[in-house]
């Protein structure tokens, strides 16, 4: 019996992730639950687990390859099922071309060999789903024009909302025969894009014409043809989304790394050897750079490195926030001597009690929900016409990590205690760290809290995270000079900044907002009295 491994849900407004790494290849034996292969998308690294053991079989998305959710990835034949994988079929044809054969013998190529018997029909190719009150978007760019050939799960064009860009992938491989929705055309959800005549043959026929090998029209092997490379560089040849990432890190242009996949593709494992060896750049041909140095010199003293998918996001959802978003910053200072000297008085039977440090971030967290009930409209959102309240407070916690801004959610966090919301932070903050935060963790926010104060700044105007309506801004704190009751005397003191967003918080609400944050803060008595 065959089971499928297909790609997880990825999460919120997240259609697509590219196939980074394969833990296994055809013939390998698998145990239940045994990680298979890395899903990389533009927040998150996400593994594939094998959902029974046996024998990997197939695999249908190659490193390297973009896959939509719930799109196949390989085939696991369960237990001893004597199905033979692919590569073993190969091996005895004794032919690297026995697409003929091949479909008859392997259970996990039945897809193709229902392309093939088909023929040439025609797929529809549809808006896909565009997420939660989303009814419309627009065409943005076509990768393909009418009569280009495509692969199953290859990108054919990009839509654009007013949340996300989503990319629509062709649900079969064939020919793009006809394109209903120009570049400008407004489509909506579920409606019909364009037109894909299917079949194997007419794809491998355009691929002989052009002077594609045969291999082509069989499924990629794991890792590819490693024995024949081909030039590096190949304008075709879409490198491992490990090998960017390492290439990225170790400083390496594409130029200066020799891939050994197929078609000449880099993987991983070439740029280890790259900056091992400390290889020169192999080819004459200068990579294409947006801005030129000014000068010879300036050219050996800069220094280009590709910006990471997460980068990317963050500094689009950023700006996507400021063009958004009416967005206003409001400032306050806060005493921190009483909560200071709480936490010195308790933080020893606290952590014995319940086994984790009291910080300061529980006493943020609880005096921002405080708030949040008498101003319900920070932790509001807008929806188009409409204003969506929460009646529950998602706390969003943000956290610097070596790739990037992350920002974990606390789900629920009114109900939580300052000992579980401790916990809760500490264990999102290594998970954060580690790289190993899901999706889930980071979706469903109604307010965040961001902390520069670890880092030294002492006052800044945080930005919304969408589609929030609020960010509190917590900076270091400084002794300063202040007059208590006539008499100058030194406090820690610490300043507050909440941005948010005109459309729906006004002025009066958002200083309200501040103001009681720092009247619980300055007496943590507060809290408990519910004041």
């Amino acid at each position: 019996m065959t089971s499928e491994v297909r790609v997880p849900t990825l999460g919120e407004s997240v259609t697509e992730a590219t196939v980074a790494t394969w833990f296994k290849k055809p013939g390998d034996s698998v145990e239940v639950d045994e990680m298979l292969c890395e899903l990389e998308t533009d927040k998150v690294t996400v593994e594939v687990p094998s959902p029974v053991a046996g024998t990997l079989e197939d695999i249908v998305a190659a490193e390297g390859e973009t896959v939509g959710v719930d799109a196949l990835l390989a085939t696991v034949a369960e237990g001893d099922s004597g199905t033979k994988s692919k590569s073993d079929t190969k091996e005895s044809k004794g032919s690297k071309d026995s697409s003929e054969d091949a479909p008859k013998a392997i259970d996990a190529g039945a897809e193709e060999t229902t392309l093939r018997e088909e023929g040439s029909g025609s797929v529809d190719v549809m808006v896909p789903t565009l997420g939660e009150s989303v009814s419309e978007a627009t065409v943005s760019t076509w990768f393909k024009k009418v009569g280009d050939t495509v692969e199953a799960d290859e990108m054919l064009c990009e839509l654009e909302t007013d949340k996300v860009s989503v990319e629509v992938p062709a649900p079969t491989a064939g020919k793009l025969t006809e394109i209903l929705a120009e570049e400008g055309s407004t489509v909506e959800a579920n409606g019909k894009l364009a037109v894909i005549a299917r079949g194997a043959g007419d794809v491998a026929n355009d691929s002989v014409e052009k002077g594609a090998p045969e291999t082509t029209t069989q499924p990629a092997d794991y890792g590819g043809d490693k024995g024949s490379p081909s030039p590096s560089g190949s304008g075709d040849t879409e490198d491992a989304p490990s090998a960017k990432k390492a290439m990225a890190e170790a400083g390496l242009s594409r130029d200066q790394v020799t891939g050994t996949g197929r078609d000449g593709r880099v993987m991983k494992e070439d740029v280890a050897k790259a900056v091992e060896a400390g290889k020169k750049p192999s080819s004459d041909k200068p990579a294409a750079a947006p801005r030129a140095p000014s000068s010879a010199q300036d050219a050996a003293r800069e220094e280009r490195v590709k910006m990471t998918r997460l980068r990317q996001t963050i500094a689009k959802r950023l700006k996507d926030s400021q063009n958004t978003a009416a967005m206003l910053t409001t400032y306050n200072e806060v005493d921190m001597t009483e909560i200071m000297a709480l936490r010195n008085e308790y933080k020893d039977l606290f952590l014995k009690k319940h086994g984790v440090k009291l910080g300061f971030m529980s006493f943020f967290t609880k005096a921002c929900i405080h708030a949040l009930h008498e101003v319900p409209e920070v932790n509001a959102e807008i929806d188009g016409t409409d204003v969506v309240y929460k009646n529950y407070v998602n706390m969003g916690i943000a956290a610097g990590t070596p790739t990037g801004l992350v920002v974990p959610v606390i789900k629920d966090a009114q109900d939580m205690s300052f000992a579980t919301i401790e916990k809760e932070i500490a264990e999102m903050g290594a998970k954060a760290r580690d790289g190993k935060l899901t999706m889930a963790e980071m979706q469903g926010g109604t307010f965040t809290i961001s902390n520069g104060g670890v880092y030294g700044s002492l006052m800044s105007s945080p930005i919304l995270n969408p589609p929030q309506s609020g960010i509190l801004g917590m900076h270091k704190i400084q002794d300063r000079p202040m007059a208590i009751n006539g008499q100058v005397v030194i406090r820690p003191m610490m300043y507050l900044a909440l941005s948010y967003d005109h459309r729906i918080v006004d002025g009066k609400g958002a200083v309200t907002f501040l103001v009681r944050v720092k009247e619980a803060l300055e007496d943590p008595r507060r809290l408990l009295m519910d004041l």
